[in-house]
């Protein structure tokens, strides 16, 4: 059966700090709407951005900005209220509250807990009131609403909140990606982190690494691949830590642009302080290129296999250092791991995805009716 799908999400992928849970949502959005589905993208707007538009299929309704875009679209729920099947209101921290709102089923999209984000984004009090949203009020609103994760790790957590597990349901993020396999690997030691930059993805912990592995490596390496508003204080960073000329702040980067380098790379890192999955791990071993990142992190406790797909760290900046180390200077390691890593993602397919989430909203929506 078609549904119509309103979807809830603080950016689209089109956003300038976009990043891998856009990209999750995004896909999920133009796969259903490709399979006959009705999909309605409520989002933030941004400079340049088109308030109405249909992309891939989706409509994309863009209002408010990064604190008022949340109020606004309670109110546009309540003002209009949209004529569809089942919301999928997505938390990325702060709850749209859908359930208050929409008399039909609504379900859960968390990527992670943010629990350790909140004290690094904003001062005591608010990082008080952010998760007490987050862990009480949340839990609370959406208490008979099922939930979608993207990983165990997410899946636990949000157990550890009280979310019943029979609600939860994991669903992976998927890759699209082909291997490059006329992108020669780079002549010397290439790292590259991907992503947003922003404080808790702790991307000097990767600039710091490099400074001290330049000592045995002068031809060393890192390209920054992103955007975001930390992206001042990094270059500073490079300038007082002397290693201007091994850094690359590359920006955003085209699709085929983002591929290249992660196919170039010797090793990915990703030293964020937490992560729900960490797609790029994905999107860099479909050409071999193996991960180092913290086992505290969360996701990619699921999206590595330690000692096989690439390094998990525990520990802080020595450990996390020494695994660059190991891998960058052992090639039989970091070649059996490029290996394993390039079979390990074959597992992994947006396809797949987007076709568990039909099945899930499809479900959703049939016991809703059942019960009304």
């Amino acid at each position: 059966m078609a549904l119509s799908i309103l979807m809830l999400n603080w950016r689209d992928m089109a956003h300038p700090e976009a990043g891998g849970a856009e990209k999750y949502l995004v896909t999920v959005a133009e796969g259903l709407a490709a399979k006959g589905h009705d999909v309605i993208f409520r989002t933030a707007g941004y400079p340049g951005g088109i308030p109405d538009e249909v992309v891939g299929g989706v409509h994309y309704i863009r209002r408010g900005g990064r604190f008022d875009i949340y109020a606004r679209s309670v109110l546009a729920h309540l003002v209009k209220r949209y004529a569809v099947d089942v919301v999928v209101d997505v938390q990325n921290g702060v709850p749209y509250l859908s359930p208050l709102t929409h008399r039909g089923p609504v379900v859960n999209l968390v990527h992670h807990v943010h629990k350790e984000q909140w004290p690094v984004l904003f001062g005591p009090r608010l990082s008080h009131a952010g998760w007490w949203l987050e862990s009480r009020l949340a839990p609370l609103v959406y208490r008979r609403t099922p939930y979608v994760a993207v990983s165990d790790s997410t899946r636990r957590e949000l157990v550890g909140l009280g979310i019943d597990a029979e609600r939860i349901e994991v669903i992976h993020n998927g890759t699209d990606a082909v291997p490059l396999d006329d992108t020669p690997r780079s002549l010397h030691p290439s790292v590259i982190v991907l992503g947003r930059l922003v404080p808790q993805k702790r991307v000097e912990i990767a600039m710091r690494a490099v400074a001290e592995l330049a000592h045995q490596h002068p031809d060393i390496t890192l390209d920054v691949v992103g955007s975001g508003w930390s992206l001042p204080h990094l270059e500073q960073e490079a300038r007082d830590l002397g290693i201007e000329k091994h850094v690359t702040f590359h920006g955003h980067v085209s699709e085929a642009e983002k591929h290249e380098l992660l196919a170039r790379a010797w090793v990915h890192v990703m030293p964020s302080l937490k992560e729900g999955w960490g797609l790029v791990v994905v999107e860099a071993g479909v050409h071999g290129t193996p991960t180092v990142a913290f086992t505290e992190a969360g996701g990619p406790t699921d999206s590595i296999v330690h000692d096989s797909t690439g390094l998990l760290v525990d520990g802080g900046q020595e450990e996390f250092t020494a695994a660059m180390r190991s891998l960058l200077e052992d090639d039989e390691l970091r070649a059996r791991m490029s290996a394993e890593v390039s079979t390990w993602v074959r597992r992994f397919h947006w396809d797949e995805t987007v076709d568990r989430w039909e099945r899930l909203l499809e479900r959703t929506v049939a016991e809703a009716d059942g019960r009304s």
